[in-house]
């Protein structure tokens, strides 16, 4: 199969690079209108209470958009604040302007502006905030904010190619020594991004497409698409040492080479699909976009690849032997002396690295999220320092009752509420005929305990009609209920996938179990450290963000699922030259320090490319973007260093022959799941 595809673009190479330059031309022609396309909104589980409340809050009373302004201190009877006022209310598609609210320190003026319904929303928040701002307000919210998280998604992924690309260039220079060679991987790159877009312009047309999503399935497509480039590039350059004629090479390079990015592409692939397990739209959607993005560099490492090489491989220098490679024998041949306490030595490691997530809290965020810089951001901290009781942003617990305000047990549903432990108020809101929303304030933050305990007395309140409990709170115990509901099935299809494509791959029922449990580890030492930066606060600074009290709710999810993926990627390049070197006849011993001796360079290599990509984004300037770019550039360092050199050489010389141990029964079903040349 393999060699039948890589073949025809062997013999069809300009063909092959038309397709792919239609595609790209599309993806950055049209795809990149999936920027104005994005929403900020992410954590909702379709059927819970909290959801199913949301939709009869908007349908019972539905609330304008409104966007809010912190004015500088005047007094709220200033001529000047009437006269500014005045012309907000003059901006066509403005509907309310509120009376101006001064602070108890009278250092400032909190004004709301209420837009018309209807498609100018955004025309007539910018008009307005416009006429504030040059009264020298901050302003922010609703169509504001959204622009702004766009915008701010759009210069994040600009900014993290521009950094990664050049430096990129140079380590892939560094290691193939021609620029022909180093510019390949980055051509399959290109080519990856923009089909990327095009896929999630395409999604985006049937399902929300998040800011956050944009950036981390641009990436990945990034990131795999150097790496399994990199992958096919490198073992070209061995083929043509020994191989002089080029197409033949190249068909030696999709044969061997070309089928462990196929079955890494598959791995990743099944990890990213997992997600689909989840009723969360954004989820669902990254794990399908994510699978689509890994085919694609899959499909272009498969074809454009090959046809590239296939007509200017010629160009491209073979390998040298490289001293490196007995860098990597003298790793394989120490821990080999002791495989035991070199097992402990790591896996203590990764534990003591994973102790922080044992106390993860997690949150659907909150204005700290973004960049310092933002108004969205400013007028938080504004809020915070002049209007601290006026602050929403973590939200009231909404009760939607079923019951006409007048109904008796809606004045004993109010008492009830209101003397419940962490209420600070409750306040009733117009509502539609028969439905009655009552707004209770809670102490303290969305996450915290008694925020969480309030909706759970709420909800275990005895009411003689139908309540529906909503809001931040409420959406984020529900969120978390989901997630402990979901996760063994997440878990139960992406291992399951995995240690079938694994036992396809090897012919073993041990490598795929060991791998599994090994890249686990792995995934909970990057997370303990995202946690220690993010929820702690230790070194954040150094990543332009702050200690944030909780981790998003994100990022968890899709830090386990993108570099599980990742991680069985690397597992396949070393297994693939290990099997080799096993069917070629070295023993257990040899086979697996030649292996390691083999790829100890392309796995470096490739772990510190995409760690570049994935570091590139944790500079960027949303808090759970940087924390998923952390998290993965350090799995992909762990997995790198302490995994693949360490562990897993320990754990296999610690097995021996029993790595390949595959039942007689099997035998025959591995014959029919194994993928020919």
């Amino acid at each position: 199969m393999i060699r039948t595809i890589s073949g025809f673009s062997v013999r069809r190479p300009w063909a092959v690079i038309a397709v792919w330059i239609a595609v790209m031309a599309v993806g950055f022609g049209v795809g990149t209108g999936v920027f104005e396309r994005l929403t900020p909104e992410v954590g909702s589980v379709p059927g819970s209470e909290s959801y199913q409340g949301e939709r009869r809050l908007e349908n019972a009373a539905p609330r304008p958009e409104t966007i809010t302004a912190v004015l500088p201190r005047r007094a709220a009877g200033d001529p000047a604040v009437a006269r500014d006022l005045g012309a907000v209310r003059a901006v066509p598609g403005v509907s309310e302007v509120s009376r101006p609210l001064p602070s108890a320190s009278g250092d400032a003026l909190l004004v709301e502006i209420e837009l018309a319904p209807g498609d100018g929303q955004e025309d007539a928040a910018g008009a307005a905030a416009g006429k504030l701002r040059a009264a020298g307000a901050t302003v922010a919210g609703g169509p504001l904010t959204d622009a702004e998280f766009d915008e701010q998604a759009g210069r994040d992924v600009a900014r993290a190619e521009m950094i990664s690309m050049p430096v990129v260039l140079v380590l892939l220079l560094v290691f193939f020594g021609g620029l022909l060679a180093a510019g390949l991987p980055l051509l399959i790159a290109v080519a990856g991004i923009g089909a990327t877009f095009g896929v999630l312009y395409a999604l985006s047309a049937v399902t929300d497409i998040s800011v956050y999503s944009i950036q981390i399935v641009t990436m990945l497509a990034l990131g795999l698409a150097v790496d399994y480039a990199l992958l096919m590039v490198s073992r070209f350059r061995e083929e043509r040492h020994t191989e002089p004629d080029v197409p033949a090479a190249v068909m030696r390079t999709a044969a061997t080479a070309g089928r462990t990015v196929l079955f890494s592409g598959l791995t990743v692939a099944v990890a990213l699909a997992g997600l689909a397990v989840f009723p969360d739209p954004f989820l669902r959607s990254m794990g399908l976009a994510g699978a689509a993005v890994v085919a694609i560099d899959m499909a272009a490492a498969l074809t454009l690849l090959p046809a590239l090489l296939g007509r200017f491989g010629h160009r491209v220098r073979p390998a040298k032997r490289r001293e490196g490679r007995r860098v990597f024998a003298r790793v394989a041949e120490a821990v080999q002396r002791r495989p035991a306490l070199t097992l402990v030595v790591a896996a203590g490691v990764m534990v003591t690295l994973a102790l922080p997530l044992f106390g993860m809290r997690i949150s659907d965020g909150d204005a700290r999220m973004v960049p310092a810089s933002s108004q969205t951001r400013q007028l938080w901290d504004r809020m915070n320092a002049s209007f601290p009781d006026q602050v929403r942003w973590s939200g009231d617990i909404q009760i939607i009752a079923a019951a006409p305000e007048g109904h008796p047990g809606i004045a004993a549903l109010h008492r009830d509420v209101r003397a419940l432990p962490g209420i600070v108020e409750v306040r009733a809101e117009r509502a539609a005929p028969g439905t009655t929303v009552l707004m209770a304030t809670p102490r303290g933050p969305a996450e915290g305990a008694q925020a969480r305990a309030a909706v759970a007395a709420v909800r275990d309140l005895a009411v003689p009609f139908e309540v529906q409990v909503t809001g931040d709170t409420a959406r984020l115990i529900d969120y978390k209920a989901m997630l402990i509901e979901r996760l063994p099935w997440a878990v139960a299809v992406v291992a399951l996938g995995t240690l079938l494509l694994l036992f396809a791959f090897t012919g073993s029922v041990v490598l795929p179990v060991k791998a599994v449990l090994t890249n686990l580890l792995s995934i909970a030492a990057s997370l303990g450290v995202v946690v220690w930066v993010f929820q702690s606060g230790h070194l954040a600074g150094l990543l332009g963000t702050e200690g944030l009290g909780y981790v998003h709710l994100t990022v968890p999810v899709l830090v386990g699922a993108i570099a599980f993926g990742l991680s069985v990627d690397y597992e396949v390049f070393l297994l693939s030259r290990i099997r080799e070197r096993w069917l070629a006849g070295a023993g257990p011993r040899a086979s697996v320090a030649e292996g390691l001796q083999r790829t100890g360079g392309i796995v470096t290599a490739a772990a510190l490319v995409i760690g570049v990509v994935f570091a590139a984004f944790a500079l960027g300037g949303f808090a759970p973007v940087k924390a998923i770019g952390l998290g993965l550039a350090l799995a992909v360092a762990l997995d790198a260093t302490l995994v693949r050199m360490l562990l897993v050489p320990a754990t296999m010389t610690l097995l021996g022959r029993r790595n390949w141990w595959l039942p007689r029964p099997l035998r025959r079903v591995h014959s029919r799941l194994a993928v020919a040349h």
